[in-house]
């Protein structure tokens, strides 16, 4: 997403450009992603990050639950239902991705469609799930097709805000010296299931600041969880200078905490500083910083805080429908209508909380939740630059879908019976019976 400099401090950043000297760097420099990443596993550098590492090697032990606001599972609250997703176009692309690979990829890319090696997505630029196919490693034609499925799953402005996240990491790699860490395609695409217009079927695309998890059945489609982020959130240099994300997100969240009623506004704000001693232990940590539900974070008990949506008044509503059309950019058009009106459905129960200051130079962090829906904004500290406090210049967001949707796993108990009714017309039988299983 491209746009022209706005105010003269969107390259605050560059004051805080690392050391390239320090050897953090310099080995970086030297190394490609899995030699950067055996490495971190075997000597545990940075400390902090290798602890929340094994963290979530012990969390993905844990059955499946998904996201709860007090640890009970909500059930019937996601329909099986047609939301007109383009799923023969998706299938189309998806199936000619497989035709440019050879043997030893396709098996490297494909996944049973239980799998649990869906839940092993992460964010940091550390490959610490090596799985799927790493479109930095493939020749310009197969990393074209594979782009081409997401191109093809997404709205165009939700390919659009991806490209740029990724552009963005490529950006960031070069500021760094290390493009063979951080570049435009280090991320890895994995498919789970076969790629089918009746039967489900699904994608995990992760890397450094964008992570994407879609599954589908039929003209339905789960896009959840996500991850997006970016450290700086701008290029200001090189072809793709005036690249920009998240600043839609950050606005209007600000212009809703700023426009509130001074009694809601004390309500949403649950913290005051961005790293309050007020906090509870846990509630911050040196990688996820304020946000609670990243990765490997699928059975998290987030209990609802700050406001009731349905105590707001109509224009701060209408914010807040704004900032969730934002959070829903990536779902094609009709489907981003029908998620947007069901999560509407709920404002009764849809809670908007706030941390930090809101001056309009103010980092913060903010969430929306409901039984339907969670979505975070957090500005952080830095990880490649050197900030020491959070600043707009690195912003982490994510998206859950809470009560088992994420993954679309509150769906596939209710598909059972369908698939058992359904008759496949024989073109769909007959390209479904030659497909290899995935592995």
């Amino acid at each position: 997403m491209a746009g022209s400099k706005e105010s003269e401090t969107e390259s605050e950043y560059r004051q805080y450009l690392p050391d390239l000297s320090q050897p953090r760097f310099t080995t970086m420099a030297t190394q490609d992603a899995r030699e950067y990443a055996q490495r971190f596993k075997e000597q545990g550098n940075p400390p902090w990050l290798h602890a929340l590492y094994l963290h979530w090697r012990e969390l993905l032990k844990e059955p499946f639950k998904g996201v709860t606001n007090d640890g009970v599972v909500r059930p019937g609250l996601f329909p099986v239902q047609d939301e007109g997703i383009p799923i023969s176009a998706i299938v189309a692309a998806t199936r000619h991705a497989l035709s440019q690979l050879t043997p030893a990829q396709r098996d490297r890319l494909s996944y049973h469609i239980d799998s649990p090696e869906w839940r092993t997505w992460s964010n940091p630029e550390f490959l610490l799930s090596d799985k799927g196919v790493r479109l930095d490693e493939v020749t310009a034609p197969v990393r074209d097709s594979l782009l081409a499925i997401l191109q093809a799953s997404l709205s165009p402005e939700g390919y659009d805000k991806a490209v740029a996240a990724m552009r963005i990491n490529g950006f960031l790699g070069s500021l760094v010296r290390a493009p063979a860490v951080m570049n435009e395609h280090s991320y890895n695409m994995v498919l789970f299931g076969e790629p089918s217009t009746t039967r489900p079927w699904g994608f995990s695309f992760y890397g450094h600041h964008l992570c994407l998890n879609a599954f589908f059945h039929r003209g339905q489609m789960v896009l959840s969880p996500w991850f997006t982020g970016a450290e700086p959130n701008e290029i200001d240099a090189g072809p793709y200078a005036g690249t920009r994300i998240l600043h839609g997100e950050e606005q209007l969240g600000l212009q809703l905490m700023q426009s509130l009623p001074p009694a809601l506004q004390a309500r949403a704000q649950v913290y005051k500083l961005m790293k309050d001693p007020a906090m509870p232990p846990g509630r911050w940590n040196h990688d996820d910083q304020r946000h609670l539900c990243g990765a490997y974070r699928d059975n998290r008990v987030v209990p609802y805080e700050g406001v009731l949506a349905s105590s707001m008044p109509g224009p701060q509503r209408a914010l807040l429908r704004a900032i969730l059309a934002q959070y829903l950019l990536y779902l094609p058009q009709r489907a981003r209508d029908i998620r947007l009106a069901h999560i509407e459905s709920r404002l009764d129960e849809t809670y908007f909380c706030w941390i930090g200051g809101f001056g309009d130079h103010d980092p913060f962090y903010y969430r929306i939740q409901s039984p339907l829906v969670l979505v975070e904004f957090d500005h952080h500290s830095g990880v490649f630059l050197n900030n020491p406090h959070p600043a707009k210049f690195h912003i982490h967001t994510l998206l859950r879908t809470p009560n088992a949707g994420d993954y679309g796993m509150a769906l596939r108990p209710l598909l059972d019976g369908i698939e058992q009714k359904f008759v496949w017309d024989e073109n769909e039988n007959e390209n479904e019976s030659e497909a290899k299983p995935g592995k």
